[in-house]
């Protein structure tokens, strides 16, 4: 029997011809519904699909006047589910794992001593030679490229390299 030919509360949610017009009668908005609450990321459309085959699962505790109600509630309830766990996966994602080394506590004590000197003894030389050291060292920049972009010559690019590298040098040695 259709809709039309009984009441509401007498229709069969297990029929296949109610389920249908119910899948008819709903499917569009709860896509809508889910499409606009939520975005298309996702996915409410799958979600759409579920909440119909739970309500087939259940149509037996179902009735008719209720299952726009259960079929909303499912849905909403499936993509908050969804959302908490992206949000636990991108928390543990987010989290680095912690680094180990082979090397010895004393070890990396002395690295970072080292580090810290050599940094100091960088920062240290004056504008000129630090300017100089840093754009050959760092920036992988030829003893011509430096001239030309300092406006002095290749010779006073290298002479400054050298005067850096020394003065470098007996900071660092001089631990």
């Amino acid at each position: 029997m259709l809709k039309s030919q009984l009441p509401e509360e007498n229709l069969d949610v297990c029929k296949e011809s109610v389920f249908s017009e119910l899948f008819a009668k709903y499917s569009k908005d709860l896509h809508n519904f889910l499409y606009y609450k939520f975005g298309e990321a996702l996915n409410p459309k799958d979600v759409v699909q579920e909440a119909f085959v739970k309500l087939w699962n259940n149509c037996a505790k179902v009735s008719y006047p209720k299952a726009k109600s259960f079929l909303f509630t499912v849905a909403n309830n499936h993509m908050l589910n969804d959302i908490a766990k992206n949000k636990t996966a991108t928390k543990f994602r987010d989290i680095k794992p912690k680094s180990y080394t082979v090397e010895s506590p004393e070890f990396i004590l002395e690295e970072d001593e080292y580090m810290q000197t050599l940094q100091n003894a960088i920062n240290s030389l004056s504008e000129d030679l630090r300017a100089t050291f840093l754009l050959n060292r760092i920036d992988g920049k030829k003893h011509q490229e430096i001239a030309d972009m300092l406006g002095i010559s290749r010779k006073a690019v290298e002479k400054r390299i050298y005067k850096a590298l020394s003065l470098i040098r007996e900071k660092v040695d001089g631990l």
